[in-house]
């Protein structure tokens, strides 16, 4: 087993860890428990299956995750390469045909020389060998009684949910226009807009609908039940009041009809599903609604009256590490070197940041098997912020799933004038700047091709 790295779970996290380790030569065995058994949430046979959004969130590097995945890019991630190779408009969002999407990573990951699959599910970590743990939140049974009991690590229950998808040929075009918010990039999304009266009767419907009930592995934490902000239930947020919606997903601003010049009281966005258009899923429409109820409810929202349903919306149980105090920097466990984790389930939150985790955990179970130092990414980079996130929390101590943000990034030491934008742009160009000091660390190759870009 020398120099031999075993990874558990072939999602987004695991996947990239696999494929950082592969390539800096280290033989992988990738543990994968499907076609066999699925968890609650998947159900496709390939790997790095999205199953919330096909969207991975903005491409400009003022935004947190815009810069994070700059940082990947520019650092050979696989997940970032499959991501812009199966890309469809989405504005100035980076949104993906999610099937195309999972068949590359597959491909690559399948085809690679030093990786091997290995169809099981697994419960344990094999003593000697260096191994990623990244079975994702919604890790099957025995893993997480391995890691609660014989890693000593509890986890923390949290609620998660998905969002609707409809036919495309089913929605009502005289209602429904196509416009990005503020005209910015092509207009990608569909937009029905509501008058007041038409919120007011979507409004009420949806506070008072019936919720599904619980999956038994769900109602056992029931009364722990936290649901996380970043993928609340739109019922849940409906009824924090009448106008949290219409500051949130159904904001109208800057999303005039230039058939009416008018801007509407309320704006449900439609975002693509897939490259071809045919699919569209409901901008933070996640739900724990009944199917009967969604079709209902959502109906009500002017454009859908006759929309079919490609797939409801879900609600499923996810597990977060307590991870301050037990994961480092690296992502591996302190006092246990040889055992890394990766993925959401270390408490960042979402499909780059779960890539991100990887990327780092890979890199590093590799550079433990090869004998080399371990590389911390500095928190001025939003790959190392991430990490010291993870492995130290916030000063409040009640730690929590976090996504991507400039607030756990390292502030500037001077005032940016200018704005929000302004001063972004400043900590962006800080991080881009750090980069190339740890891809040279690493052995990573892409970085040189920006250089020799901005030199030139």
């Amino acid at each position: 087993m020398e120099k031999t790295v075993n990874i558990y779970g072939a999602g987004l996290a695991g996947c990239e860890a696999a494929w950082q380790a592969a390539q800096r030569g280290v033989k992988v065995r990738l543990f994968e428990m499907k076609p066999h058994k699925y968890t609650p949430a998947h159900h496709s046979r390939g790997f790095a299956e999205l199953v919330c959004s096909n969207s991975l969130r903005s491409d400009r590097v003022t935004n947190a995750v815009g810069l994070l995945k700059e940082e990947l890019h520019r650092m050979d991630s696989l997940i970032m390469e499959a991501a812009y190779a199966t890309r469809v408009p989405a504005g100035s969002a980076l949104a993906v045909d999610r099937e195309l999407f999972s068949a590359y990573i597959t491909e690559k990951i399948k085809n690679h020389e030093n990786i091997e699959v290995i169809e099981r599910e697994v419960s344990d970590v094999e003593d000697g060998v260096v191994t990623v743990i990244a079975t994702g939140p919604l890790t099957s049974e025995p893993m997480a009684d391995y890691i609660q009991n014989t890693l000593g690590c509890k986890g923390l229950h949290f609620f998660d949910a998905a969002a609707p998808i409809v036919d495309a040929s089913t929605l009502n075009m005289d209602v429904v226009y196509a416009a990005s918010r503020y005209d910015k990039g092509d207009a990608d999304y569909l937009n029905c807009p509501m008058t007041r009266e038409q919120y007011d009767e979507f409004y009420n419907a949806l506070i008072t609908a019936k919720e599904a009930e619980l999956k038994e592995f769900d109602r056992e934490s029931q009364k722990d039940l936290k649901v996380f902000e970043g993928c609340m239930p739109v019922e849940v947020m409906a009824k924090r009041g009448y106008d949290t919606l219409r500051y949130g997903p159904l904001k109208p601003v800057g999303l005039v009809d230039k058939r009416t010049g008018v801007e509407a009281y309320a704006v449900v966005q439609l975002r693509r599903e897939n490259a071809e258009g045919t699919m569209y899923n409901l901008v933070g429409f996640q739900t724990h609604l009944t199917f009967p109820e969604q079709k209902r409810v959502f109906g009500m929202i002017p454009g859908l009256e006759n929309a079919e349903f490609l797939r409801y919306g879900i609600m499923h149980r996810n597990t977060y590490l307590n991870s301050p105090g037990f994961l480092d920097a690296d992502y591996s466990v302190i006092g246990n070197p040889d055992i890394f984790f990766a993925g959401q389930m270390t408490g960042v939150e979402g499909y780059i940041e779960s890539a991100g985790s990887g990327f780092v955990a890979g890199v590093n179970a590799a550079h433990r098997v090869l004998g080399k130092d371990k590389v911390i990414f500095p928190s001025t980079m939003m790959l190392g912020a991430m990490a010291k996130y993870v492995s130290t929390g916030n000063m409040s101590g009640n730690f929590v799933p976090m996504n991507a943000n400039f607030g756990i990034i390292d502030s500037l030491d001077r005032r940016v004038k200018g704005g929000k934008v302004a001063k972004y742009e400043v900590v962006a160009a800080r991080a881009l700047d750090a980069l190339p000091e740890y891809a040279e660390k690493i052995g990573a190759q892409s970085y040189k091709k920006y250089i020799s870009t901005e030199e030139n």
